[in-house]
């Protein structure tokens, strides 16, 4: 019978991101973003008798509860898996997320200058969006890696699982595991603000609770980055006003006009060479015009606003995926669907 760590090996071997462990099929892997059955036989018995072998005695319990368990599960080699234990049809199923061990610089992730830029921002909220798997966290971990390299900064991050593991370098680095070290991620953002932190990554911003949290944070002088599950800017800014109650709409649009610096929305999208993916990117950066448009409740203006914004950094979702299919790198058809806007698409051509 093979062992969890036969899995992870063939899965890292063969560059694939996800494993999937369920009842009555065998182990399932995603390889550049698809899905296909790997070369192990297991029965239902042996599946979860897996799953129940990477289990702490604390996620057990959960579990038993009837919860979903979320942790890092770590091989004897040191390399870091992010796991989600949950049941279905009252069987136990598990995906298994296989992170980097080393953390890549944004060359190697083909990240424009200007997350650069925004990384070195001394205070504001910066945002980090896209949907499940699109690689936000290992954006996120470049940027973190990035400021601890090179300022000597307090970085507190607030995550559930730790993912990277970041180590003192020129900053000082303290990360902190929602259900480990802290409760929640509302409370871990309270009590950070008395820890003396200059960053702050917030794994996700979830709820009310810690979205408010977390603009309070930015206001505060500090640097804030986060993730949301949103599919471009404007869409982005929406979704965060729309957690607030209707008399508290105007309030965070003020909030966010005067401390948003970037809205970055990522996407993952398969090279025409068939190898391999890489990200699509729709950046908005916090300009006097685009912080205007936020106050007065004009995010439908925010798209063009990205469109003429090209100066400071700014693109649009389809501008940059035309501009891959021009170079070469990914296909029309690619293009075409991850496209947000296929009229608008077109027009490039």
């Amino acid at each position: 019978m093979p062992t969890i760590l036969d899995l992870i090996d063939y899965g890292r071997q063969t560059g694939c991101s996800d494993i999937h462990l369920t009842a009555d099929l065998p182990p399932v892997f995603r390889s550049n973003g698809v899905l296909v059955k790997g070369p192990f036989e297991m029965s239902k018995r042996e599946i979860g008798e897996m799953i129940i072998g990477m289990l702490s005695e604390m996620n057990r319990e959960k579990i038993k509860r009837g919860e979903d368990a979320d942790f890092t599960f770590v091989t004897p080699e040191g390399l870091r898996q992010r796991v989600n234990v949950y049941r279905q049809q009252n069987e136990l199923c598990a995906a298994v997320r296989l992170l980097n061990d080393t953390i890549p610089t944004f060359e190697e992730l083909g990240l424009p200058p200007i997350i650069r830029k925004l990384a070195a921002e001394p205070r504001g909220l910066i945002l980090i969006t896209g949907p499940t798997g699109s690689g936000k966290s290992t954006t996120l971990a470049a940027m973190i890696d990035y400021i601890n390299v090179n300022f000597a900064k307090h970085i507190i991050t607030i995550e559930d699982p730790v993912e990277y593991r970041h180590y003192h370098k020129l900053s000082m680095i303290h990360q902190r595991e929602v259900g480990v070290d802290v409760s929640s991620f509302a409370d871990a953002l309270r009590s950070s603000l008395r820890e003396d932190p200059d960053v702050i990554l917030v794994g996700e911003m979830r709820d009310y609770e810690t979205i408010s949290a977390a603009v309070t944070a930015a206001e505060t002088g500090h640097l804030v980055l986060s993730t949301l599950h949103t599919i471009g800017a404007a869409n982005t800014v929406d979704r965060i006003i729309d957690v607030f109650p209707p008399h508290s709409q105007q309030q965070i649009r003020t909030q966010l006009a005067s401390t948003l610096k970037g809205v970055v929305t990522q996407q993952l999208v398969p090279l025409a060479s068939g190898e391999g993916r890489m990200a699509a990117l729709e950046v908005m950066t916090g300009t006097d015009a685009v912080l205007n448009l936020i106050r007065e409740n004009k995010t439908h203006q925010l798209s063009s606003a990205m469109q003429t914004g090209s100066r400071d950094g700014m693109n649009t979702l389809n501008s940059h995926l035309a501009k891959l299919v021009k170079e070469g790198k990914i296909g029309f058809d690619t293009g075409l669907q991850w496209s947000s806007d296929k009229n608008e698409f077109n027009q490039y051509f």
